[in-house]
């Protein structure tokens, strides 16, 4: 790969990005591209920094390609003039790895949204980056087939996106995280060639696991343009059963009883106390008055019923009331789940996304009113606690008069502490959302020098410029 041009001055970005821009409308006109505007200010950060900005008054510079040609001509525009590339999906990541500056080139997958191929006697799918979660599994229903993976934001997350982060979700107590799921990739490098790496079967020990290795990359590597995953049959039954507690430490030791259980549910989800009250004050529920937890569980597959008994009469030896849900309440349940938590206005908040060994949650909930008091925070977490992933929400109210763009450093202090207890339990720092700008920091704390060492030898190798995403996930 040739050099790109020197770029020192902030001057001398905004003019090589004006060269590239240039390049695209002279040498391809049919590639949509939008020029830094007020319309384009929704590119300049993800769900997780979008407020960090407020009201910008202009977004960056922002390619549209529809084919992975079209995703290597701007590649190769781009590196050309030494323009630094923000990958994209939906935007709904949540740890700022698709954050924007003026002077770079977002390349958006939202219009490579096509299902290429279905294959049911070979259980997989080949599809592009912007296909989004819910569309793929309504596309795969009549086929009697599903595609694992479920992070909350499914109705709205691209498959590509998922891949960025090796995103997980609410089932990935059974069926593991993106991962588990991709066979295969085709891959736009920073000099704009186009390789395919891993296999569409099943098994394949062929060369180091490329595959791997780009799940979770977050576009430091390369562009994907292209996935081969793996499908699932769709079980033959669905429960839900739900199980409240009296407090939530009665809740979280008892997830202990699921293990020594015979019964593997599909998802696990426990909801803490402050979290049943949150979701009753912002949707007028009533969760908290049937109990200070909740452990939500999904069962699946043959045998349901005989799952259930054992289910029940695990959780109800160590004091939970267990319910199977009729169809109606469930999905109630699994949407306030995913989508029932409110942030007040009034409040600075700070989210997290940290994994410990599944048996150590309880020693999570354990310290969260020690980290409360210390910090002067409130502190409440929802966990997929099949796997031992929590995402704890840290919040202060706003005093009168102070800036809410401004949240004082007690907020973060309560965040970093949260992430040291993690490690020490032998966690880590990021479960699934990444690591992008939010985590790079506290991503020192768990990797070695000799670790980030490696990991930025491996990005030199694919990126020796660093123009894919640069300052993000390492």
């Amino acid at each position: 790969m040739a050099a790109p041009a020197p770029v020192s001055e902030p001057t001398a970005h905004t003019s090589a990005l004006g060269a590239v821009l240039d390049d695209l409308a002279t040498s391809f006109p049919h590639i949509a591209v939008l020029a830094p505007s007020v319309e384009t200010v929704g590119y300049l950060d993800d769900a997780a920094t979008r407020r960090a900005h407020g009201d910008a008054a202009s977004g960056p510079a922002v390619a549209l390609p529809s084919t992975a040609e079209e995703v290597q001509d701007v590649v190769r525009a781009a590196a050309h003039h030494g323009v630094t590339i923000v990958p994209r999906g939906a935007g709904t990541g949540l740890s700022g790895g698709a954050s924007a500056t003026a002077g770079q080139l977002v390349v958006s997958t939202e219009r490579l949204d096509r299902i290429v191929e279905v294959a049911p006697l070979d259980e997989v799918a080949i599809v592009e980056p912007g296909v989004l979660n819910a569309a793929l599994n309504e596309h795969l229903a009549p086929w009697g087939l599903f595609y694992a993976p479920d992070p909350a934001s499914y109705e709205i997350s691209t498959i590509g996106g998922n891949i960025a982060t090796n995103a997980g979700g609410l089932r990935c107590a059974k069926y593991g995280v993106t991962r588990e799921s991709v066979l295969a990739l085709d891959v736009v490098l920073a000099d704009g060639e186009l390789i395919t790496i891993g296999h569409r079967s099943i098994k394949g020990v062929t060369g180091l696991d490329l595959v791997s290795l780009f799940v979770g990359s977050e576009g430091v590597l390369g562009i994907v343009v292209r996935a081969t995953v793996r499908l699932r049959p769709t079980p033959v039954a669905r429960r839900t059963v739900s199980a409240f507690f009296d407090t939530t430490e009665a809740g979280a030791s008892a997830l202990s009883a699921i293990t020594r259980s015979p019964v593997r549910p599909a998802v696990i989800e426990f909801l803490d106390g402050r979290t049943l009250v949150n979701i009753d004050r912002h949707r007028g529920t009533g969760l908290s008055r049937r109990g200070g937890s909740l452990l939500l569980i999904e069962l699946d597959g043959y045998g349901i019923g005989e799952q259930f008994a054992d289910l029940r009469d695990a959780l109800e030896a160590v004091g939970g009331r267990v319910q199977q849900e009729e169809d109606a309440e469930a999905e109630a349940l699994w949407a306030l789940r995913r989508g029932g938590r409110g942030f007040d206005e009034r409040s600075w908040f700070v989210g997290g996304d940290i994994a410990v060994p599944k048996s150590r949650i309880p020693d999570i909930y354990a310290a969260l009113p020690e980290l409360e008091q210390r910090f002067g925070v409130e502190i409440g977490a929802v966990a997929h606690a099949g796997d031992g992933n929590l995402h704890p929400v840290i919040t202060k109210a706003i005093p009168d008069g102070a800036d809410p763009l401004s949240p004082p450093a007690e907020l973060h202090d309560a965040a970093d502490a949260l992430v040291r207890l993690a490690l020490s339990l032998g966690g880590t720092v990021s479960g699934e959302h990444g690591i992008g700008t939010v985590k790079r920091e506290l991503a020192a704390l768990e990797l070695s020098p000799r670790n980030r060492e490696a990991q930025l030898a491996v990005k030199a190798a694919f990126d020796p410029f660093e123009l894919l995403n640069p300052g993000k996930a390492l």
